[in-house]
């Protein structure tokens, strides 16, 4: 009975996935829509497999009408291209016809590879799970609702090929709504640019390019995929833009409505944080510490004062309160520092992981003569 409840158990909490020969999984995740196993078998299966030039990551949720015409554009860039390519198409939980419709587009062009997500977990969970399974050099990101143009794909490569590791796209005519979509788009632009220190002037726009190691280092949650510029930009990593066309939608709804600019304002906070402050804790947490203990120590030494010396009474003086208050809060303060520079310590060094990246490193190799040179001076 026990043995038969554990397997239950297992089945029904494990990653399930299939893997063929057609290049279709079905892939769950838990939290945020991707494996939380540190090697997931798709991947590992995928890297003993000839890595590819160029990989383009397509998540999509419900778009069964625009996947043909997509399917039809995508190729005729690829094939312009004289590239090794393949198409990672993520079905975002669709309740509509999409999978079915890829499944058949499949079985004509190899090169499409599918992924199926077990629910909705959202468009930057299915951006994440298209990163993890690609192959390519370098990686191309696009919506599937045909309001971004292939035909653009060749520019964002031409600006990789001069040295760039991101390439962003830049709607310059962009063909939506002014008031709900185009205003707080400009809005938040201007802010995550001034906030991040990266400038663009579309981090809405799905159409970009990467270089592979600059998503292998930067992990994505909740609504962050727009945010990908600035989260890479601790590595030092050179990003531009292009303009690129945009079309109007052609058929489905928008995905999105006015309650995404509560979340990119609180993702906001999060990547602001995360750049400034991510490997040194204390300097946020206690700084706001010291100042607030050091005004309520202030207050409570006036008070002391005017006691001690005047005579005045303090029992029914609100400041009192308010003094007591900041200090309790400025000592929390300064302990949440401490302890998040233990968790930042903890992170970073029980799994490795470097508080720099290195673009290159050059270095002159000894020859026979310096070796003998060395070891006759020592001699």
């Amino acid at each position: 009975m026990g043995e038969v409840f554990w397997q239950h158990l297992y089945n029904n909490h494990e990653i399930v996935r299939e893997h063929t020969d057609n290049g279709i999984i079905d892939y769950n995740g838990h939290g945020d829509g991707y494996s939380s196993i540190n090697e997931p078998a798709e991947r590992r299966s995928r890297e003993v497999k000839k890595a590819v030039s160029l990989s383009i990551v397509i998540p999509l949720f419900n778009e069964a009408e625009s996947l043909r015409f997509l399917y039809k554009q995508l190729v005729a860039v690829i094939d312009s291209l004289d590239l090794s390519c393949e198409v990672v198409f993520v079905d975002d939980g669709s309740t509509d016809d999409s999978f079915e419709i890829l499944r058949e587009l499949q079985q004509a062009d190899r090169r499409l590879y599918l992924v199926k997500l077990r629910r909705n977990f959202g468009q930057t969970a299915a951006f994440m799970a298209g990163f993890d399974l690609s192959r390519g050099e370098i990686i191309i990101t696009m919506d599937a609702d045909l309001q971004n143009d292939p035909r653009d794909i060749p520019l964002l490569l031409y600006k990789i090929d001069e040295g760039y590791d991101i390439v962003s796209g830049w709607r310059v005519d962009r063909q939506d709504k002014w008031l709900s979509r185009r205003l707080p788009s400009q809005v938040a632009n201007w802010l995550i640019s001034q906030s991040t220190g990266v400038v663009l002037h579309d981090y809405g726009c799905s159409l970009k390019a990467y270089r592979r190691e600059v998503l292998e280092n930067t992990r994505l949650y909740g609504e962050q995929h727009r945010f990908i510029p600035a989260l890479a930009s601790w590595m030092g990593v050179k990003v531009t833009e292009v303009p690129v066309k945009h079309h109007s939608r052609r058929y489905g709804r928008s995905k999105y409505g006015l309650s995404r600019i509560v979340r990119v304002g609180l993702d906001l906070l999060t990547v602001k944080f995360l750049l400034d402050y991510a490997t040194r804790p204390i300097q946020v947490f206690g700084l706001m510490g010291l100042v607030t203990l050091l005004t309520g120590t202030g207050l409570a030494a006036y008070l002391t004062i005017q006691r001690q010396f005047f005579g005045i009474p303090l029992g029914d003086r609100p400041i009192l309160l308010l003094a007591v208050l900041l200090i309790v809060i400025g000592v929390q303060l300064v302990i949440m520092g401490l302890l998040g520079e233990l968790v930042v310590r903890t992170y970073h060094e029980t799994q490795n992981k470097p508080i720099y990246m290195v673009r290159e490193i050059i270095e002159q190799k000894a020859t026979d003569e310096d070796i003998d040179d060395s070891a006759t001076a020592v001699l």
